[in-house]
């Protein structure tokens, strides 16, 4: 095996360069490796410790807008060491634990954000050395101050960054921008939007990313198939997408390895493959995670041996990238709302406000409290995916259709099943299209379709037809995996809002590509796109935005935010290494560790600090996952969840991976969920019912 070619995945954070610690003397021998949940691999030699030692760090942790402060004689310095440069052997940590480094690239993984390079002023985190004889590790205010009332380094506390905004909050002045729909084109709207300094307000019918943007096929991706399109341009574009997001997010966007097997017969030969993924190299400037490979016979089986060989002619190796995609939405919204802006789940749209003819704002309704008010703005953005069209009728009852909605569904099995390393492209031998079997910890996650779908978007689950396609066409790429119904642990499948082509196509022939619209009364509508180019979509909205605004009153017009520079929180990576070892100094379990540094990034540090004054947090949710119980106070004060399935579905994924989805933790869930949101013993009781009753659209349906 190649350097560098370690399994790239969540909980795996291997790859081609490392954050790692300098100024302290080398820990000396090997390091052991702790079995556990999700664990990916053994410890591999390029996985360094370069100068870590198992003392306590202190880390500061400033919630808004941290600074580079000065410290002292005792600092840690973080630097970039290229993988396999020093020829000394792992180190060994006192707490016996492997110590999970950051792996990151020059060019596009951000490397600049951190180390010697310095914290950016818009970075949210500083590591320092402890004070002399000090083992504790703080981060001022939290956990020791109360529920939402958090220092956040600026005189202010967490409450008044991080809550779900009040309907009176969203109703007492008129804003300049008001987005209908939190998904991930929602949020990164209000995101770039707030930046360029707009009053700007968002809200969602439900959950954040609880339509399409949290049941995707969790892919930051060029899209290969779409070069047999002839798609260039949205292939250029999401390469260049990809590169950003890996640099903005890495710990919920990590590179991920692709082989393609190619067998004879096959839609797509071997030689029309290699020529794609040259473009592919060279629509990304040749700025790609890895170059690709071409892998003869006998390097893909030793690679992957349980890919059918029969009539088996080679592959190619390819690398794109693997995101937390409810996650990654959450992000977005919290960023925009350390740029000011006011985001609320849970508050639906009841009708559009018309003056003059125009949509001047919306009457919505408090799904929570049942509260109703009216949202007045100078522009009304339609951002509801799939709704959209729904939303066009309350501007305009004759609207024609915009959209061409397709299902697209996934299973979730055992990987120890299908026996993969990399993420598995290939084509179906039921009908040709182009599909993925893809790593996710423990389970491998099997999609996706794309079929013409009327059904509710609320409402849309995948069939058993779906089911069975997905599971026959892994066995026929895979002969031992032997996948029936019983294998399937979860399963999910969301509405893609595509735009209506001219003409008859098949659905995976529909562009990807993202339309704006103005309708009769203005509203500006923005559909199709996808996750990966997401930014773009954003900064081409605002940009209307801010012309519609100029015609308006006549305001000048912001410059472009930078917002392919700001990391999203949790993404300044480059104290992660220290903060590990703050965990495992804490005697958690690597497995613990590893899910907490890839779930909360430098965040982290508050989950740990969470544990040390409350120990009894670190048990975990359910037996067979590594989400504790720190991890729901973490969320609840921070990432806007109101209902145990914004936490056990989305935020940590619990409800698809455990075997009972969750449903022994939802009660421990309400129950902490109520100490930071100020539930009594009746709603506790109440949520967690909710969640156990609803829980049944993860599972497969039968014939």
């Amino acid at each position: 095996m190649e350097p560098f070619e370690g399994r790239q995945q969540p909980g795996d954070f291997s790859g081609l360069q490392q954050v790692s610690g300098a100024g302290r003397a080398p820990a000396q021998g090997f390091l052991p490796v702790e079995e556990g949940f999700h664990q990916q691999d053994p410890a591999r030699s390029h996985q360094r410790l370069d100068g870590l030692d198992a003392g306590a760090v202190k880390i500061v942790e400033h919630q808004n807008d941290i600074k580079n402060s000065e410290v002292g004689p005792f600092a840690c310095e973080i630097h970039r060491t290229e993988v396999g440069r020093d020829p000394q052997p792992l180190g060994c940590l006192a707490s016996r634990h492997e110590l999970r480094l950051i792996d990151v690239d020059t060019d596009d993984l951000g490397a600049t954000l951190g180390g010697a390079q310095g914290v950016p002023s818009f970075a949210t985190r500083q590591v320092e050395h402890p004070d002399p004889g000090t083992k504790e590790v703080t981060v001022p205010g939290e956990p020791r101050a109360g529920p939402l009332e958090v220092e956040d380094g600026r005189g202010g506390t967490a409450r008044d960054l991080w809550h779900r905004a009040s309907l009176h909050e969203l109703t007492a002045t008129p804003a300049d921008l008001l987005i209908i729909g939190g998904g991930i084109t929602g949020t990164g709207i209000a995101r770039d939007a707030a930046m360029r300094g707009l009053r700007t307000v968002l809200v969602e019918q439900g959950d954040l990313s609880s339509g399409t943007s949290s049941r995707s096929s969790r892919l930051i991706h060029g899209g290969l198939r779409y070069l047999e399109h002839g798609q260039l341009r949205l292939v250029f574009e999401a390469l260049r997408e990809r590169r950003i997001l890996l640099r903005l997010a890495p710990h919920l966007v990590r590179p991920l390895p692709f082989t393609f097997p190619v067998h004879r017969q096959d839609r797509v030969p071997l030689w029309k493959l290699w020529a794609g993924v040259w473009l592919y190299d060279i629509l990304a400037a040749f700025r790609n995670v890895r170059w690709h490979r071409v892998l003869g016979k006998r390097g893909l089986l030793q690679r992957e041996p349980g890919v059918r060989e029969r009539g088996l002619v080679g592959g190619i190796r390819y690398w794109d990238a693997q995101c937390d995609d409810a996650r990654l939405v959450v992000a977005m919204a919290r960023s925009a709302q350390q740029h000011g802006a006011l985001v609320a789940n849970y508050v639906s749209v009841e009708g559009l406000v018309h003056t003059d003819g125009k949509v001047r704002g919306a009457r919505v309704r408090d799904l929570l409290s049942g509260e109703e008010g009216v949202i007045h703005a100078a522009v009304v953005v339609n951002a509801t995916g799939p709704w959209s069209d729904r939303l066009r009728r309350m501007e305009d009852p004759a609207a024609t259709p915009l959209l061409r909605v397709t299902r697209g569904s996934h299973v979730l099995v055992p990987r120890s099943r299908i026996g993969h390393e990399d993420a598995i492209t290939l084509t179906s031998a039921l009908d040709g299209r182009v599909m993925f079997v893809l790593p996710w910890g423990d389970f491998s996650y099997i999609g996706t379709t794309d079929t013409d779908c009327q059904d509710d978007p609320g409402a849309v689950h995948p069939t058993h037809e779906d089911v069975l396609y997905l599971l026959r066409s892994a066995n026929a790429a895979f002969p031992n995996a032997h996948l029936d119904e019983g294998d399937v642990r979860s399963v999910w499948a969301a509405l893609r809002p595509l735009i209506q082509p001219n003409k008859a196509l098949d659905p995976s022939q529909v562009s990807r590509e993202h339309v704006i619209i103005a309708g009769p009364g203005g509203m500006l509508t923005i559909a199709g796109g996808k996750l990966t180019t997401c930014r773009v979509m954003a900064a081409d909205m605002v940009d209307r935005v801010t012309r519609v605004l100029h015609d308006l009153d006549g305001r000048p017009r912001p410059e472009r935010a930078p917002t392919d520079e700001e990391p999203l929180p949790g993404g300044e990576v480059s104290a992660l290494a220290p903060i590990s070892q703050a965990g495992l100094d804490l005697g958690l379990p690597v497995a613990t560790v590893d899910h907490i540094l890839r779930t909360f990034g430098t965040e982290a540090a508050a989950v740990f600090n969470l544990i040390r004054e409350r120990r009894e947090l670190s048990r975990p949710l359910v037996p067979d996952h590594p989400a504790t119980e720190a991890d729901v106070i973490q969320i609840a004060r921070r990432e806007l969840a109101q209902r145990v399935d914004d936490v056990l579905v989305r935020r940590l994924k619990v409800a698809y991976e455990a075997v009972d989805h969750g449903c022994s933790a939802a009660r421990r869930t309400a129950e902490l969920m109520g100490e930071v949101l100020g539930w009594d013993e009746t709603r506790v009781a109440a949520e967690a019912a909710r969640y156990v009753s609803a829980i049944t659209d993860l599972l497969p349906r039968r014939a």
